[in-house]
């Protein structure tokens, strides 16, 4: 045979995770060769320092590695928003106690009972007020959940994962509009986070795209990172927090301007008072058209329609 045809003599590939012959440390020291290396090597495998710093979790939680965990707090939920097509959300915020009708009916008739038997309680009496004004606003979840079916129905339907219906992933309104998508087999997006008591999120996010983050500061970027409105329901002091940090990013225009919808103009007129703000001058005039009111979903759902077509843009983008 000519040496242009000669076969080397190649070794068989070694195996990944086997060798014939064990390597020196792949067994402890024989207590044959030291009584007492038994016990240290137990102490030493025992300590925390021996633990690999991916699974150590009280040195994960130190404020050494606080750095580390804002990047893995923002990474996981983008690397799986981006695995199922997510590119645009609309964010609903509403309060976690507004629940649907028949739940908030149900209280009231339960603490209408409890006054029969102590009819001048006036903590029975203050809560059945406050359940009745819940009575009253629980029409807010039907609603919420009638819009979160239009947003799923639209661009190519429930499969499509362009646009995207996103909340904080609690009760009451964000559940609502979780269970709307639900409903017609879409997509939807919860971001819970974590609290001394713990928060549960409502049975109605789509599972692989329910995240629970450690910083709010994490939370609060994902919200805002792919919105393309913000949707606000009557709601409380979480509620307030996410509409005035966004209607601040939009009017320093610090992010580009997105819509702003405020659901139900009695309740928001009450809650917070804008044109005693323009008189006092502490924001513009021009600040008022930084969001409008709507009653109804059909109202919501046209309005962010009319705003993106006079924006210039298509409100589902991409393909």
């Amino acid at each position: 045979m000519s040496d242009k045809h000669h076969r080397p003599k190649v070794p068989e590939p070694a195996q990944p995770h086997r060798r014939r012959e064990p390597l020196p440390w792949h067994k402890p020291k024989p207590v044959s060769e030291d009584a007492q290396c038994a016990d240290a090597l137990k102490t030493i495998l025992e300590n925390p320092s021996y633990v690999p710093a991916t699974q150590d979790v009280d040195f994960l939680d130190s404020d050494d590695t606080r750095g580390v965990r804002l990047q893995l707090d923002y990474l996981k939920p983008e690397r799986l928003l981006l695995e199922h097509g997510v590119q645009q959300t609309i964010v609903v915020f509403g309060s976690t106690r507004i629940v649907e009708p028949a739940a908030a009916q149900c209280e009231v008739d339960q603490l209408h009972e409890a006054l029969v038997a102590r009819p001048d309680d006036s903590e029975l009496q203050r809560r059945l007020s406050v359940a009745q004004r819940i009575v009253a606003k629980s029409h807010y979840y039907d609603m919420a959940r009638e819009f979160s079916r239009l947003v799923a129905n639209a661009g190519k339907g429930p499969g499509d994962s362009r646009l995207v219906v996103m909340t904080g992933g609690g009760p009451g309104m964000m559940e609502a509009a979780n269970r709307g998508v639900h409903d017609v087999g879409g997509k939807t997006i919860g971001l819970n986070i974590t609290l001394p008591h713990e928060q549960y999120p409502n049975p109605y996010i789509t599972p692989a795209l329910c995240f629970q983050f450690h910083y709010f500061a994490l939370r609060k970027l994902h919200f805002m990172l792919r919105a393309r409105a913000l949707v606000a329901f009557p709601g409380g002091f979480g509620t307030l927090d996410e509409l005035f940090e966004t209607l601040t990013l939009i009017q320093t225009r610090k992010i580009k301007p997105v819509p702003v919808v405020l659901v139900g103009e009695g309740y928001w007129r009450k809650a917070f008072d804008i044109d005693f703000l323009v008189d006092e001058g502490v924001i513009d005039a021009e600040d008022r058209d930084l969001f409008w009111y709507a009653e109804t979903a059909e109202d919501i759902w046209q309005g962010l329609l009319l705003w993106y077509e006079r924006n210039g843009e298509p409100l589902i983008v991409g393909n």
